[in-house]
């Protein structure tokens, strides 16, 4: 598979939309090395007398973290990917300890969701064992999914 060439998309839906260069700016997403991308960084600098304008992106990956570079002329056009976030009801973990047990606002369950690593993943196993229920928020974008955060039943029905 390509840097260009994503799984397939759930339902049909577009993954992407395409954005000059020129136009991204810090703070705003992009695919970098196929992998959707919050950009941290970017700038722009001319190769040389007969050069194009490139524009240097520094990108963290959303679902990894890790920081991811590319260079482009100013332009040409990129992928930007189309980020979902959707919050679910935290009802626990499977048997194994690997999936998030959840319920969507229509009361839909949703078990393929995988627990996350680290410290959040440490969090929610912690939720899990004490019994606690929670509100999740889990991202969606190129055809991948992730949890990534998890607060108090009674801190979402505050801010509601």
């Amino acid at each position: 598979m390509s840097d260009n060439e994503f799984p397939d998309s759930h339902d049909g839906e577009q993954m992407t939309y395409s954005m000059t260069n020129s136009d991204l700016r810090k703070g705003g997403y992009i695919v970098l090395k196929g992998r959707p991308c919050k950009i941290v960084e970017m700038s722009t600098s001319r190769t040389g007398k007969h050069g194009h304008t490139k524009v240097h992106f520094v990108g963290i990956d959303i679902f990894t973290g890790k920081k991811i570079e590319d260079i482009s002329p100013s332009t040409h056009v990129s992928d930007v990917p189309i980020i979902h976030r959707e919050e679910y009801k935290f009802d626990g973990t499977d048997v194994d300890d690997e999936y998030l047990l959840l319920t969507d606002m229509n009361g839909n369950a949703k078990n393929d969701v995988p627990v996350p690593e680290g410290d959040l993943g440490q969090v929610i196993m912690d939720h899990a064992n004490s019994g606690k229920s929670g509100i999740v928020t889990v991202v969606r974008a190129l055809g991948e999914e992730s949890c990534i955060n998890i607060k108090d039943e009674e801190e979402h029905e505050l801010e509601a």
